[in-house]
């Protein structure tokens, strides 16, 4: 897993500031400015497992600061073809209508409770989200989702852009990104970019001193930001 709060100038920066992912973001957000909240790299490799437990990502943001879920959400772009073969996204549909449910840390995962699951799960359809590359899932974040491990011989990379707005600003410094305004491009940016190298300005995280990676529900963690 690769995660980094600002987007910088490179490629994948050109992406999360495009027209197209920030205006649609903004009109499916529906309260204003959005910034750049992180992008995260999950590399699933062939035969190499890398499975993720039911969860939420607010389940996580809550414990950054963050006030309000309905002022988060997530682009999910399939770099690999994505089917229930290699690991691909599973999701209970509509289950971001039940609000925040609490986390537990399991095996070095912050998950929800397999009973209610099992309970949601009644309700809420179970969806396997297969995707071609360049097919995009745009998810709230109190959805609930996971995904299995990658057994197959096939690589699946993804690539996500998480947004946050302006007014949802956390009220604590931690791992992501506080407000920061976007310099949006316009959508042939990212062609005709050539910086595929330069990773200035994208403030990478760094496991051993974010802390906030592990949620606590009793004592949020403050932290300055991590250096370049």
């Amino acid at each position: 897993m690769c995660i980094w709060s600002h987007t910088g100038n490179d490629v994948t920066g050109i992406i999360s500031r495009s027209e197209k992912l920030v205006r649609t973001s903004e009109k499916l957000i529906g309260h204003g400015e959005i910034y750049h909240y992180h992008t995260k790299l999950p590399i699933k490799e062939p035969n190499t497992g890398g499975s993720f437990r039911w969860h939420q990502d607010y389940g996580y943001w809550y414990q950054n600061g963050n006030l309000f879920p309905d002022h988060l959400n997530t682009v999910y772009i399939a770099y690999d073809k994505n089917d229930r073969e290699n690991g691909c996204m599973q999701v209970l549909v509509g289950s971001h209508k039940a609000g925040r449910q609490n986390h537990h840390r399991v095996g070095g995962q912050n998950g929800i409770d397999e009973e209610r699951i099992e309970h949601l799960a009644k309700i809420c359809p179970l969806k396997y989200v297969e995707l071609e590359p360049g097919d995009a899932l745009i998810f709230h974040a109190n959805l609930i989702h996971k995904s299995d491990a990658n057994n197959s011989n096939k690589r699946r990379w993804s690539f996500l852009v998480s947004y946050n707005t302006k007014e949802n600003n956390p009220v604590y410094v931690h791992h992501h990104a506080q407000y920061t305004p976007l310099d949006v491009v316009p959508n042939s940016a990212i062609k005709a970019c050539t910086n595929f190298t330069d990773m200035t300005g994208k403030e990478f995280l760094d496991p051993s001193i974010d802390k906030t990676v592990i949620a606590d529900k009793t004592n949020p963690v403050k932290l300055p930001k991590t250096s370049d």
